[in-house]
C-alpha cells in the first residue's frame, strides 16, 4: 500500500516569541518605524499585516532594482548599455513578487514612465562617477553588537565606492541638506556601523543619492563626513530603547499628519 508523505505543519509563533525575535535583530528601518509609531510597528512586524503596494513604493522599487543592476555591471567590469538598463527597469517594474499594486486608471503608464525617467536622468548626470569601480553592490551585512548590550544590526548596504557609503532614493521634492541629515542620521549611523564592523575601516564619508520627481528630473547628491562618535551613541543609546521598550509590548498610536498616507490607518480606527 503507497503512503502519502504529508508535510508538517509549520510552528506558529506566539506573539511573545515574535517580539523576542524583534528584540534579538534589528534594522534601521525597523528601528526608525517603532521611534515613529508603536502601533505601525505592531502592524507590520507583529501581525504582519499585508497591504498592497503603493504606486509610489513600487516606482522606488523599480527604479532601485534597475540602478543595483547597473552597479553590479560595473562592478563586474560589463557596463550595460541604456537599452539593457532599460530592460532591466521593465523587468523590476513587472515583478509583483513583493505583492500587488492598486492602480488608478492610467496611473501605471504614467508612474513607469516617471520611474524610467529617473533612472535615465541618474545615469546622465552622474559623470566621471560611473567610471569607478564599486567596492561593493547590494551587500546584506550585519553587526553583532552583545559586547555593547544591543541587539544584532543588520542591513543592506545599496553602493560602496572608494569607502564611501552610498544610499539611493527617490523623491517628489528637491532635498533640503539640513532636513536630509537629520532625518536619516539614524539610516546613515546604521550603515556606518555595519561598513566599520564588516571592514574594520572608517568609511570616507557617506552620501545620499535622491532622484527628484519634477517636470524635469534631477540628481540630488547630500554628502556627510564619516559618522562621529556622537552619533554613534545616539544611534546606540536608540538600539538599547528599542530593545527594553519593545519587551514591555505596549503597542500604542502616534497620530500625526503623516497617518493620511498610512496603510493601517483603518485598523488604527479600530484599535482599543
Amino acid at each position: 500500500m503507497n503512503t502519502i508523505a504529508v508535510a508538517p505543519k509549520p510552528i506558529e509563533l506566539s506573539e511573545k516569541d515574535i517580539i523576542t525575535g524583534l528584540q534579538n535583530t534589528v534594522s534601521a528601518s525597523r528601528l526608525s518605524l517603532f521611534l515613529q509609531c508603536r502601533l505601525k510597528f505592531y502592524f507590520r512586524y507583529v501581525l504582519k499585516l499585508k497591504k498592497p503596494k503603493t504606486a509610489s513604493l513600487h516606482l522606488g522599487n523599480s527604479v532601485h532594482a534597475a540602478l543595483k543592476a547597473w552597479s553590479k555591471a560595473r562592478w563586474l567590469g560589463k557596463p550595460l548599455s541604456l537599452k539593457e538598463l532599460h530592460d532591466e527597469y521593465s523587468k523590476a517594474w513587472a515583478d509583483t513578487s513583493e505583492g500587488l499594486v492598486k492602480w488608478e486608471a492610467g496611473e501605471e503608464e504614467e508612474e513607469k514612465t516617471t520611474g524610467w525617467r529617473l533612472c535615465d536622468t541618474y545615469i546622465r548626470q552622474s559623470g566621471p562617477f560611473a567610471t569607478i569601480k564599486p567596492d561593493a553592490v547590494e551587500v546584506s551585512v550585519e553587526a553583532d553588537l552583545s559586547e555593547h548590550g544591543l541587539p544584532r544590526l543588520i542591513g543592506i548596504l545599496d553602493l560602496v565606492q572608494e569607502g564611501r557609503i552610498i544610499d539611493f532614493k527617490t523623491s517628489s521634492s528637491t532635498p533640503n541638506a539640513t532636513t536630509v541629515e537629520h532625518l536619516h542620521e539614524l539610516q546613515v549611523s546604521s550603515y556606518a556601523v555595519l561598513y566599520r564592523h564588516n571592514t574594520g575601516k572608517k568609511e570616507t564619508g557617506i552620501e545620499l543619492h535622491h532622484l527628484v520627481k519634477n517636470k524635469s528630473p534631477k540628481l540630488c547628491i547630500t554628502s556627510m563626513p564619516p559618522m562621529t562618535e556622537h552619533q554613534q551613541h545616539r544611534l546606540f543609546h536608540l538600539m538599547d530603547t528599542y530593545y527594553e521598550e519593545l519587551g514591555h509590548a505596549e503597542f500604542y498610536p502616534s497620530p500625526s499628519f503623516g497617518c493620511m498616507g498610512c496603510e493601517f490607518f483603518a485598523e488604527c480606527r479600530r484599535w482599543q
